[in-house]
């Protein structure tokens, strides 16, 4: 393989990355599609870009291949402890009062972009610490990455880890084995892990939470837009989203409401 991609090269590949996924390569991002170009073209045995671009426009596994390797799976447990402590103080608190004066029992959220499962199973550790019993919590988990869902699926994480998990949570939720920690049957069965590509509609609806952080900042506005549109149309009437800390919605005409709680900024959905 060549040392850097031509500029045709660069085009054709960012161009099927945006278009299968949304994800967008800038110049300034460039030299990480080149590496794990590289890296797949190693693998493969495939000796040119060219050849390895015609083989992904007819082996749609491939392809799915390529778009789990370039993307970035950065994560850990209770990530940005005040969207948790929102989550717990405010939101939680708000949507029970809600599903109560409705006779409403599912408490349904969306992990969009969950990676290895770090989010997910804090987020079912919360539910299931303070919602009280007669309210059924379930979470769904989904990512571009079919590597990162097998390790999520599994529920195992070495010791180094399992930093930042309350110890209360560690004992209570998790079974020491070896030389890392299981997440327990009784977080992990609140939590289903599914493949799914947040271009497309997940064709979920009424979900009452959807986390998705540090993931529409890969995206371009246009693709950034369609991501959260789906979103609120996935969300019931009284519900909330969460994105990354260096995420906003700003600027994007969206009916998502901006609501700032003591502990952090989250984005409201509210129609009477």
């Amino acid at each position: 393989m060549e040392r850097y991609l031509s500029e045709q090269e660069f085009k054709q590949f960012r161009d099927l990355i945006y278009n299968e996924s949304g994800i967008h390569f800038s110049e300034s991002n460039r030299s990480i599609l080149e590496s794990r170009l590289k890296e797949r073209l190693r693998k493969t045995g495939i000796e040119t870009v060219g050849e390895y671009h015609r083989k992904i426009l007819a082996d749609k596994g491939e392809l799915k291949t390529l778009l789990n390797t370039v993307t970035t799976n950065l994560t850990r447990f209770f990530r940005n402890t005040m969207h948790f402590q929102t989550l717990e103080n405010h939101v939680i608190p708000e949507l029970i009062r809600y599903k109560r004066e409705r006779g409403q029992t599912a408490f349904r959220v969306w992990s969009a972009g969950c990676s290895t499962g770090e989010e997910p199973y804090s987020i079912a550790m919360v539910l299931k610490d303070k919602i009280p019993p007669g309210i059924k919590a379930e979470v769904t988990a989904s990512d571009l990455s079919l590597k990162s869902l097998m390790t999520a699926k599994e529920g195992f994480y070495p010791e180094n880890k399992v930093n930042g998990i309350p110890e209360s949570y560690l004992q209570r939720f998790f079974e020491k084995k070896n030389n890392g920690y299981q997440v327990k049957d009784e977080i992990r069965q609140m939590v289903t892990f599914d493949y799914h590509n947040l271009k497309n509609d997940s064709g979920q609806r009424d979900l009452d939470i959807v986390f998705c952080r540090n993931v529409i900042i890969y995206f371009d506005e246009a693709a950034q837009k369609n991501v959260i549109e789906k979103f609120y149309a996935a969300l019931n009437k009284h519900s909330y989203l969460f994105i990354g800390h260096s995420e906003s919605l700003f600027g994007m005409q969206t009916q998502f409401e901006f609501l700032k709680t003591e502990w952090a900024v989250i984005y409201r959905k509210f129609k009477e």
